[in-house]
């Protein structure tokens, strides 16, 4: 409220939303005590009942559910919380991480287990850690619905479930490294999209190319490689199969798989981008439009659209970064 939303503003971000529907009491009893999405019958009856065309009524419903969506600024100003967020952490993690041995020598976090010490600076950075991802477990359903809604709600899961089962069974050493391994990247994408939402249009391809070479480097490169191989063999081999093992590793292994699935999704996004030029479908478009306004439009298509995975099309002067920042 009192540092991103003037930033935004000196950025030339408007708080202005998309199209509004025009007044219909008819049509609003029917969005906010019936459905907001009406099927073919229901669409036909409100056709003859108001005297307009079953399109029209379609535009109308579409206009009203994006009416209820963030806006710009709104959307600017979480971004700028998250990037915030993940940058602080981020330099806390490999601040305090520089002067711990197991930072170095991966073995160093099943030495004398589980007698290790929770120093204070160890205990802060898991419970400020946890309290984010909490945050983000139930601001999930208030915020935008998108297609990986589950696949979201998988992640924080498992995420709160690592951190807490780490915690509670003393297994913050290696903890500490999974945690300061996934915010590498995701400061990257905040700051994406920030430029994205600025119209930067270069600023924010860069933050996107950087933030899906990180990525990849970490999650399918450094994690498995040096998380997985910890736990999964040298905790093996220095304490042998805990009882809670099968447990800690069923989660890393879980976090792993999400890693494969989004890699493919930035990747296919940054090829569509860098060979075609432009994105033909947005698979986490929050504002939905429909093929209406391709027909109201015909001449319009000079410039470069973005089309949604609702099947209508957006106008966007900087289609690369607008695409994969909405992924």
């Amino acid at each position: 409220r009192f540092i991103a939303k003037p930033c935004a503003i000196n950025l030339g971000i408007q708080d202005s939303g998309p199209h509004r529907a025009q007044p219909n009491a008819i049509l609003e009893k029917v969005f906010t005590s019936i459905t907001k999405s009406p099927d073919g019958k229901r669409l036909e009856g409100l056709s003859k009942q108001l005297d307009w065309d079953v399109r029209k009524i379609q535009r109308w419903f579409r206009h009203r559910r994006n009416q209820d969506k963030p806006t710009t600024l709104t959307k600017f100003c979480e971004s700028m919380w998250r990037f915030t967020f993940y940058l602080s952490i981020f330099f806390y993690g490999v601040r305090f991480l520089w002067t711990a041995p197991w930072f170095w020598d991966t073995r160093q976090c099943w030495y004398n287990y589980p007698f290790q010490p929770l120093t204070s600076r160890l205990y802060y950075y898991y419970i400020l850690e946890l309290a984010f991802y909490w945050s983000l477990m139930f601001s999930q359903f208030t915020d935008i619905k998108r297609k990986d809604f589950l696949i979201m709600f998988v992640h924080h899961l498992a995420t709160i479930g690592l951190i807490t089962f780490s915690y509670m069974n003393n297994m913050v050493r290696v903890g500490t490294l999974v945690l300061c391994l996934h915010d590498a990247s995701d400061f990257l994408l905040e700051a994406a999209k920030l430029a994205n939402y600025a119209k930067y249009q270069r600023l924010c391809d860069a933050f996107f190319m950087l933030f899906g070479v990180v990525f990849i480097v970490t999650r399918l490169g450094i994690y498995p490689f040096w998380i997985l191989n910890t736990t999964l063999f040298e905790s093996w081999e220095l304490i042998g199969p805990y009882p809670s093992w099968w447990l800690f590793n069923g989660l890393l292994i879980t976090l792993q798989v999400l890693h494969i699935i989004w890699s493919y999704l930035i990747v296919r996004t940054a090829y569509k981008a860098l060979v075609r030029g432009k994105v033909s479908k947005d698979d986490r478009s929050d504002v939905e439009s429909s093929s209406e306004e391709e027909d109201a439009t015909p001449n319009s298509t000079k410039g470069v659209l973005s089309t949604s995975s609702n099947g209508s099309n957006r106008v966007n002067g900087h289609v690369a970064g607008g695409q994969w920042t909405e992924e």
